[in-house]
């Protein structure tokens, strides 16, 4: 009795090789006995490769850069009772090939012995003719018998050509951006660059331009050419680097492309929104002047930290809009629009701008209700595009997104993107251009209730660091205290304005002159101020200074920073830094916490006993006296509803959290107390220097500044 093991391919091999089977074999009851050998079995060509290239012949045999190494997996048919070394194969090559002068040339090569169905190979000799094509088979031999060759019956015969010739360097082109030293409007206009070799065996072309990503673009057509396109972020002299690629994995020299990328260029349309109040025409600093409805009233405010200056306030009612009445960008060409706005209201759906198309818009840019509350929304095609969190009263700035390149949209408030980039549809609208409403069936709705100003629209795409840069609002000095000196108790401002009053308990400490102890042995140099000549002392019992009136509005942007030193090495008790607030808390305070050794962030949620608190806090070690103190700096960012507390000015020394509720105190600021359950209290045993308060964001780079 024979017993079939192995794959099942192998396994329906032998059964249908029964012609094969020599003769009988009788067997002892328990005993298996093998019967003749079987022959090994045919090598697939799926499992044969030139250098890790599949075998093919013909339109697809293999092209190598080098003599190649020929591998094949070898089977041989299993049988019970048969010792490991029968299991051994060996493994027969050949190639051949038509010389140069017309005759035949032939190869062959045996593999020493080893265990079946593992990879056989053998590298060619160095001598193998370059750009020509060889043929090879394989076979296994088992010592008693051997397979058919691998090109028989349903087999075939391998290809290959060693090409021993690298690629011509590749030639580029581009009718946007010649490399003839003009100067090409640029930023945020996407270029295609033309790339061709003069060698016909190219299939791709590795590239990148400087600084970014290697990328690969195949060859395609008749010339075995390809187009990359490419948008610049930034002006300058980008530099694109290509080389070409043959069949065989050949890399050309390469070729470096130079252009001259322009500033992008203005906006297509702008209209600031800044005309005299009374005026019935909106003036334009590029396209069509605007007629302006009798809802709609220039001088409204501005936000502050903005080139802005003023805007215009929208009604909500049919006659609260500004219309160029001309359309003023192809909306299914690539276009950005945006601009600032603050809305009075954040009910339903409310427009900022849209360019009518027929019955509708082909787009939107506004706010809408998502998930029951609302959220800034660019509508495009049949596409809508939300995200962002708009608040009835704060300024934000909107811009939509399209590149008809890509087919996608994208959203950004304030500077940064709000959801993902879809894909979009557009609409050929070539309807005129509005700003405060949108196109409906029965006539204009989705009215804009609030400012709009500074509305641009470019022909182009707005690139991220433009978008950040429009959306903005650069922080602004509010005061600047050096604590160096406090005649009667007053600590001016740098500006003259609202001067630091000094409470009992409070002095500033001077370094007053230099002691050279070198020269005169009875002096005794005393310690020097945290910053320059003086600093603000205060003794932790009483000892404060305040304004008068509030610094910062705490109901928006803000940040505020100083150097403090603590006197104690062990603190006993919490401490205020900094603080403003109202009647019965404060909106804001900066403390040192000892139980959890942490500097903290306290922002309260109401002006009310008992409100609710959000907490940032960053661990640090007191200093006891000695040293430069620690660098402070509280910053409220509204756009984005967050705060974050900094420690000597980086990010890694940074706490960070959201905050929805702030409200606007009516105390002064406060430099060294803070609110408590029982009144003024928390006062702070240490030194203050350098007292800075800005109304706006700053940035971490210019925390990092100070």
């Amino acid at each position: 009795m024979r017993v079939i093991r192995g794959t099942g391919r192998r396994r329906a091999r032998w059964l249908g090789l029964s012609s094969l089977v020599v003769g009988a074999v009788l067997a002892t009851p328990g005993m298996a006995v093998a019967a003749g050998n079987l022959p090994p079995d045919q090598p697939l060509v799926s499992d044969l490769e030139s250098d890790g290239r599949a075998c093919g012949a013909g339109e697809n045999k293999a092209y190598v850069s080098a003599v190649p190494r020929l591998t094949a997996v070898l089977y041989d048919p299993e049988e019970d009772n048969r010792p490991p070394e029968a299991s051994m194969v060996k493994g027969e090559f050949e190639a051949w090939w038509q010389a140069a002068d017309g005759t035949a040339q032939r190869l062959s090569f045996t593999t020493p012995a080893r265990l079946q169905g593992t990879p056989f190979s053998w590298q060619l000799p160095a001598d193998v003719p370059a750009n020509t094509v060889v043929s090879w088979h394989v076979r296994a031999d088992d010592g008693e018998a051997v397979s058919p060759w691998s090109s028989e019956g349903a087999g075939a015969v391998c290809e290959f050509v060693y090409d021993n010739k690298s690629p011509e360097p590749p030639v580029v082109s581009s009718t946007e951006y010649p490399d003839d030293d003009t100067w090409t409007d640029g930023v945020g206009v996407r270029g295609t660059f033309h790339i061709d070799s003069p060698s016909d065996d190219v299939v791709s072309y590795r590239y990148y331009f400087l600084g970014g990503p290697l990328l690969t673009v195949q060859a395609s057509g008749p010339d075995g050419a390809a187009d990359v396109n490419y948008l610049p972020e930034r002006s300058g002299v980008p530099t694109l680097h290509v080389q070409a690629v043959d069949r065989a994995g050949r890399s050309s020299a390469p070729t470096d492309y130079q252009f001259l990328v322009a500033s992008g260029r203005a906006p297509h349309a702008r209209w600031k929104l800044a005309d005299a109040a009374g005026s019935r025409t909106a003036t334009a600093e590029a396209g069509p002047a605007a007629r302006v409805g009798s809802g709609a009233t220039f001088g409204a405010g501005a936000p502050s930290g903005t080139d802005v200056t003023s805007t215009v306030s929208l009604d909500g009612t049919g006659h609260g809009f500004v219309t160029p009445d001309a359309p003023v960008v192809g909306t299914d060409k690539t276009f950005s629009v945006g601009a600032w706005v603050r809305p009075a209201a954040v009910d339903g759906t409310r427009t900022v701008v849209s360019q009518d198309a027929g019955q509708g818009p082909a787009f939107t840019l506004g706010l809408r209700q998502a998930d029951g509350r609302p959220a800034w929304s660019f509508a495009i095609g049949g596409t809508r595009l939300i995200g962002g969190l708009p608040e009835a009263g704060e300024w934000a700035y909107v811009l939509g997104r399209y590149d008809a390149w890509t087919g996608e949209a994208r959203l950004y408030v304030n500077g940064r993107a709000v959801g993902d980039e879809q894909s979009v549809t557009p609409v050929a609208g070539g309807g005129n251009f509005q700003i405060g409403r949108a196109q409906g069936a029965a006539g204009y709705r989705d009215r804009w209730q609030g400012e709009i100003g500074d509305v641009r629209v470019y022909d182009r795409v707005a690139v991220r660091d433009e978008i950040a840069e429009l959306g903005i609002r650069k922080a602004q000095l509010l005061g600047h205290w050096a604590l160096e000196t406090a005649p009667e108790g007053v600590s001016a401002e740098s500006n003259g304005g609202q001067p630091l009053k000094l409470g009992p308990g409070a002095s500033i400490y001077r370094t007053d002159g230099a002691c050279d102890p070198a020269a005169d042995p009875e002096c005794v140099p005393t310690d020097p101020a945290l910053d320059g000549e003086g600093h603000l002392n205060l003794d932790g019992v009483s000892g404060y200074a305040a304004t008068e009136k509030p610094v910062v509005d705490t109901g928006d942007s803000f940040s505020v920073s100083a150097r403090v030193r603590l006197a104690d090495q062990e603190p006993d008790r919490p401490m205020t830094a900094l603080s403003q607030g109202g009647v019965h808390g404060d909106a804001f305070k900066v403390r040192y916490a000892p139980s959890t050794h942490s500097w903290e962030l306290v922002m309260s949620h109401a002006d009310e006993p008992g409100a609710a608190e959000t907490v940032v806090a960053r661990i640090e070690w007191p200093d006891g006296g000695r040293g430069a103190g620690y660098r402070i700096a509280v910053v409220y960012d509204d756009a984005t509803d967050r705060i974050t507390l900094f420690v000597d000015g980086y990010a890694e020394t940074a706490g960070s959290a959201e905050f929805h509720d702030s409200w606007t105190s009516s105390g002064g600021l406060q430099v060294g107390r803070g609110r408590t359950a029982d009144g003024w209290g928390e006062y702070l045993h240490g030194a203050v220097d350098q007292l800075r308060a800005y109304s706006g964001a700053l940035s971490e780079r210019e925390v990092a500044g100070l």
